[in-house]
């Protein structure tokens, strides 16, 4: 058992003799009658959830600083069989980002190519652009779509890209 003197207001008593100690040093605590108890009106209640959304979205960056986060991370992603990351590749014609409405979380629907129909590593770069939602916080999923027209060519790629491939 503790020592009265050492028990304090928030300390919750789990013995009968911690009660009798707590009790006596603070004196009974009464609970309040429930009818007393107010509870908060749906006004209340939608009021608080707002302020709660907005402290949410003041906090998630905006849909174009989602889309260039997403870049940034697909400029980290190299083609298994070049030097050159899938962006400066000109692999991505399209990203785009918007905010959920039911989980105000980010969502981004990523449209891309490969070098070839036949790419063997097809699998390895998709996997990896939709990885990036596992990377970026506040960004809940991302879509790849895989389009082949209009096709991929070497005029697509920046001029880094082509630097870094001897091209210019």
């Amino acid at each position: 058992m503790k020592d009265p003197n050492d028990i304090k207001i928030d300390d919750i008593p789990t013995t009968a003799e911690e009660m009798k100690a707590y009790e006596e040093k603070f004196g009974k605590q009464e609970e309040a009658p429930k009818s007393e108890v107010k509870k908060p009106t749906e006004a209340e209640i939608r009021e608080r959830m707002d302020e709660t959304k907005r402290a949410f979205l003041d906090k998630t960056p905006s849909d174009e600083e989602m889309k260039e986060m997403v870049i940034e991370e697909l400029r980290k992603i190299y083609d298994p069989e070049l030097p050159v990351n899938i962006y400066d590749l000109g692999l991505i014609y399209n990203v785009k980002c918007w905010t959920d409405e039911v989980t105000l979380l980010k969502r981004c629907e990523i449209t891309m190519t490969l070098t070839s129909a036949t790419c063997s590593m097809s699998d390895v770069i998709v996997d990896l652009v939709k990885s990036i939602s596992k990377r970026l916080e506040y960004l809940e999923h991302v879509d790849v779509d895989i389009v082949f027209n209009p096709p991929w060519d070497q005029s697509k790629m920046s001029d880094e890209a082509k630097l870094a491939m001897g091209m210019l």
